[in-house]
């Protein structure tokens, strides 16, 4: 059966943003302009926002990259799951460290860890640096909430 235009809809993203903070605010702007063209995109915006933002910061923050590296951001809906991919040139691997109750700074990987389904690091093709990736899963939607996985059953009359 052939597919038509409407299911054409990019399965894949990919973009390389300069290796500064002011660029986190277009990263998560680009997630939300991607999860907008997905069919219940939605689900995943809160959570993908928040841990897109936290990987971005530590890939700018924490990278010993040169300044002029660029930090790229892949997204990709697999499997009913939001994939979330952060590359940059640093050799750094991130790791969970405890901090102090008072301190401000040192818990992006608690939210990723406690919000993320699952999530990791692995070096980047080629050996130059790594990319760090989570996996979102979809928050429940209302009528998923109301009527379950029947909701595609009922007909509004």
């Amino acid at each position: 059966m052939p597919r038509n235009r409407a299911d054409r809809r990019p399965r894949e993203f990919a973009a390389r943003l300069d290796s500064r903070p002011a660029a986190t605010p277009l990263a998560r702007l680009m997630l939300r302009a991607y999860l907008a063209g997905m069919p219940r995109g939605e689900r995943f915006t809160d959570v993908a926002e928040l841990l897109l933002g936290e990987l971005f910061a530590n890939a700018v923050q924490h990278s010993d990259a040169p300044p002029d590296r660029m930090v790229e951001v892949r997204f990709a809906v697999i499997a009913d799951r939001l994939r979330i991919e952060v590359h940059d040139a640093g050799t750094g691997r991130p790791s969970l460290h405890s901090s102090a109750a008072d301190e401000e700074r040192g818990r992006g990987l608690f939210l990723v860890n406690a919000l993320a389904e699952t999530w990791g690091c692995c070096p980047r093709a080629g050996g130059v640096g790594k990319f760090v990736w989570a996996l979102v899963a979809p928050a429940p939607g209302f009528t998923d909430l109301v009527f379950g996985e029947a909701a595609r059953s009922v007909v509004a009359v």
